[in-house]
């Protein structure tokens, strides 16, 4: 911006210079030709008077010499200027200046051309004799006669010269003076020209840089004022789209970031454009390292390759479920989409990977359970169908024999009950329906109630029950949902455990906010294989001795429900032929 300033003020400076020259020209040149012709025409005059007055002798030339340079020197005297008197035929009869035997012939003077042409002659001519420029004016005597004699004034041209030599010292001394103050206004002129548009230009830079906020002040409405206006709003419309677009990227990253499913964008030459967070957790990659990069770099599985390099050769949507081993083993199902613009061009690929591991589980456990129930209830069924067929073909008769049965079908329904009920009550607590009245628990008297309740059946396997407890424990929880958690894992323990064991209760403070409920046993153990699943409906780890003790493999399931109602946590240790303990973490206050 300042070479443009500098460009326009050494231009103005120049034009005005120029300018300025042309006129200082003009000036001298008009005032010079003015000069010359006043002194031309105040010539003119005297030569008039001259003529008038006098006298035009003839004879021998000779003669008249003495004549006519006696009264050209007097008439000098009055004119203040040279005065030749020149005959017809060019002799010069008489000079003021020089003695006229001496001079040449003056026919061919331009000026005495002239003058017997057309009555007045004049020249400027440099002055052998008088060594300067002179201003010569002729005029004849007879202006009829072509052979007329010739009166010539001659006057010299130094004090038009000196004149017009002062003049130029003005015209230079007054352009100096003109260039200094036109310089510093042209350059008052240019900043002021320029500095609007260079703030016009730093804003500009600004926004370049990002800065939608920046804005011009437009001081005057004129044209750079109309400037500072289209840039304003050129600023506030790309402030008002940008926030727009920060907002849909915000809120497409927001949605990318809290997507359940992993999303990668892939461009059609192969190379990684987007990955979401999930995608990074799926993959075992960060976005760093794949972004920008060829889909071949990432070291994946081979399958996950060649899906994405027939994707994109085929451009179809492809769907495929593969097992990951990396980082850990999963089940994922890929939906590879190819993306096409409005002009149906093909822009890449959209990878979708949904981790369905769990989805599978849950479907094989709905498998498992249906069968599992439909087992557990094929069992009683078949018994009391079995053994009252037994009694109506006749077994009826026998008193001892019918009473067996009966017992029997009657254990059975009994079971076939439970079962039930426990299916139904697993049911209302997994979708919630079940109502919980939270209520402060003082868990001395609490516990001293549960531990007496179990203590018949435990007594049956001569089984000792033992409880150690912090005193002055409180927690918030619905009671009986409370006492149902713990009795049925105080039972379980009763059952895994032969007779003669020990089942021990250990409740403490774990911190202000949370208690932990210990209960171990003396019993068979549970296998490191079983562990994760001991949670499961109908899941049993000795079948044949759960269905003995006539456990409907439910309990454990409907503990892990009611605990995690409670936003509590249950976990299990075990060692087979060591025994188990199960640990239950439980908040003092329901938030």
């Amino acid at each position: 911006m300042n070479s443009f300033r500098n460009r326009l003020t050494f231009t103005m400076i120049i034009i005005l210079a120029l300018s300025v020259t042309a006129a200082g020209l003009f000036m001298a040149k008009t005032f010079k030709d003015n000069h010359i012709n006043a002194l031309e025409d105040n010539m003119i005059r005297e030569m008039h008077i001259i003529l008038a007055k006098t006298e035009w002798k003839e004879g021998d030339k000779a003669s008249l010499f003495p004549y006519f340079t006696k009264e050209a020197e007097t008439l000098r005297t009055y004119a203040d200027s040279r005065v030749t008197f020149i005959a017809g035929d060019g002799t010069v009869l008489g000079d003021s200046d020089h003695a006229p035997d001496t001079m040449d012939n003056h026919s061919n003077r331009i000026e005495v051309m002239e003058a017997h042409k057309e009555g007045v002659g004049r020249a400027i001519r440099y002055s052998d004799t008088l060594k300067e420029n002179l201003l010569y004016v002729a005029i004849t005597a007879n202006p009829s006669d072509p052979n007329s004699n010739v009166i010539r004034l001659a006057m010299s041209l130094n004090e038009v010269d000196k004149s017009i030599n002062q003049l130029w010292t003005v015209l230079i001394i007054g352009l100096l003076v003109l260039f200094i103050v036109a310089a510093f206004i042209s350059y008052r002129i240019a900043l002021s020209l320029t500095r609007p548009l260079e703030q016009i230009t730093k804003v500009a830079q600004r926004i370049k840089q990002l800065d939608y906020k920046a804005r011009v002040k437009v001081r005057k409405q004129d044209e750079v004022g109309e400037l500072g206006h289209a840039i304003n709003a050129m600023a506030e419309s790309l402030e008002v789209q940008m926030t727009r677009i920060r907002q849909n990227e915000s809120q497409l990253e927001s949605v990318l970031d809290n997507m359940i499913n992993g999303v990668m964008m892939i461009d059609p030459t192969g190379r990684i454009v987007l990955m979401s967070k999930r995608a990074e957790e799926i993959l075992g990659f960060s976005a760093r390292e794949l972004v920008g990069r060829n889909y071949a770099e990432a070291k994946q599985q081979y399958e996950l390759s060649q899906l994405i390099q027939e994707a994109l050769a085929s451009r179809e949507h492809i769907k495929e479920e593969i097992t990951f081993y990396f980082p850990e083993e999963r089940l994922l199902e890929l939906n590879l989409v190819p993306i096409h613009q409005e002009n149906n061009e093909f822009s890449g690929l959209l990878l979708v990977l949904q981790d369905v591991t769990a989805i599978r589980r849950l479907e094989r456990m709905r498998s498992e359970f249906v069968a599992n129930v439909s087992h557990e209830l094929k069992t009683p069924i078949a018994a009391v169908k079995g053994f009252a067929e037994t009694l109506l073909g006749g077994a009826v008769n026998d008193e001892e024999t019918a009473r067996s049965f009966l017992q029997i079908i009657f254990d059975e329904s009994d079971r076939l009950n439970r079962l039930i009920g426990d299916i139904l009550a697993l049911s209302k607590i997994e979708s919630k329906r079940v109502p919980l009245y939270f209520s402060p628990v003082e868990l001395d008297s609490f516990m001293l109630k549960t531990v007496t309740m179990m203590e018949t059946e435990a007594a049956r396997k001569s089984i000792k029950l033992d409880l150690q407890m912090e005193n002055g424990l409180y927690v918030e929880a619905d009671e009986d949902r409370l006492r149902q958690i713990m009795m049925n894992v105080i039972a379980n323990g009763i059952n895994y455990t032969p007779e003669g064991g020990k089942v021990s209760v250990n409740i403490r403070s774990l911190d202000e906010d949370h208690i932990r409920i210990q209960i171990s046993d003396t019993g068979i153990g549970i296998p490191k294989k079983d562990l994760p699943r001991i949670f499961e409906r109908f899941y049993r780890v000795d079948k044949a001795r759960s269905r003995s003790s006539g456990g409907t493999g439910l309990g454990l399931s409907i503990v892990k429900h009611l605990i995690e109602l409670h936003k509590g946590t249950i976990s299990v240790t075990s060692e087979v032929g060591n025994g188990s303990t199960f640990v239950i973490e439980l908040p003092v206050l329901q938030q």
